[in-house]
């Protein structure tokens, strides 16, 4: 495997009205290429500045961003990251920029220089592997909040990139709109091999990560397999986040002195760990 992300010691500083706020101090972490990392954190934590900092949006105030090899801070090499790291926002009404949805889709590529008949390949191909075919000529305002966010990701699959980069995407959706979304990340991962960084406070979405990094006051607090990091509990609860349900119930029956593993994620495996209770 090859590294896709590398972040060397980044610092971020935000300066504003006589005063310097620390967003990022001093973050370390690696994407392989393929990989599925989700990261978390409460909403001052640093981790939307980490995303921005991943498609060139923020430049470092400290430290170094590489992408795929390429230099963040390096202006020559701008439009190549950003044709392999693409960014998926938390509200799809900022991204979509059309009003029918093949002609949003179509935007990305058309500013790539893409040629006519490949634009219109990829972006029949795009619509598919987000399962919104049957929508291309439709109004995308007048979609689902989950079709909307699903229509965005269409729009950056349709550019090609390596990685994609989503920040909260499922924030402003209902249960039904984020697992459609989830959905289509997971798809986008295992099927069609794209590197997935998913910025998320939902912890039932990290678990299918293949790691998860949590962070605290621009720092990484935590790194490791959602099992190694969802597995201690009172540590996560230290900084005011949550676990899974699933987790957390068994927690709570391990406190009571009913013989669970400690690092159950779904119910699935807390039905078959309770079935092996004698």
């Amino acid at each position: 495997m090859t590294e896709m992300v590398i972040t060397q010691n980044l610092h971020h500083a935000y300066t504003g009205h006589g005063h310097t706020t620390l967003a990022l101090d001093g973050v370390d972490i690696h994407v392989q290429k393929g990989e599925f990392v989700a990261v978390l954190g409460h909403n001052g934590s640093g981790k939307s500045t980490l995303a921005k900092h991943l498609n060139a949006l923020l430049l470092p105030s400290g430290g170094k961003v590489f992408i795929k090899g390429m230099d963040t801070q390096d202006e020559k090499e701008t439009w190549r990251i950003r044709q392999t790291a693409g960014m998926v926002f938390q509200n799809p009404d900022n991204q979509i920029v059309a009003t029918i949805v093949e002609e949003d889709v179509a935007f990305g590529p058309e500013n790539l220089g893409i040629p006519p008949q490949d634009i219109r390949r990829r972006v029949d191909q795009a619509l598919e592997t987000v399962e919104m075919s049957e929508y291309s000529k439709h109004s995308p305002h007048l979609l689902s909040g989950g079709q909307k966010q699903r229509i965005a990701i269409a729009g950056i699959i349709a550019m090609r990139p390596e990685c994609i980069i989503l920040d909260e995407p499922t924030a402003l959706l209902d249960p039904s709109g984020r697992k459609e979304v989830m959905n289509t990340i997971l798809k986008l991962n295992k099927e069609e091999g794209i590197t997935i960084i998913l910025i998320t406070h939902y912890m039932d979405e990290a678990i299918h990560a293949d790691r998860i990094y949590v962070m605290q006051k621009g720092q990484i607090y935590m790194e490791g397999k959602p099992k190694d990091v969802f597995k201690e509990v009172e540590k996560i609860k230290q900084i005011g986040l949550d676990v899974p349900q699933v987790t957390e119930l068994c927690h709570q029956l391990r406190k009571e002195g009913i013989n669970l593993p400690p690092d159950i994620l779904s119910v699935e495996e807390m039905v078959v760990a309770l079935c092996r209770l004698k």
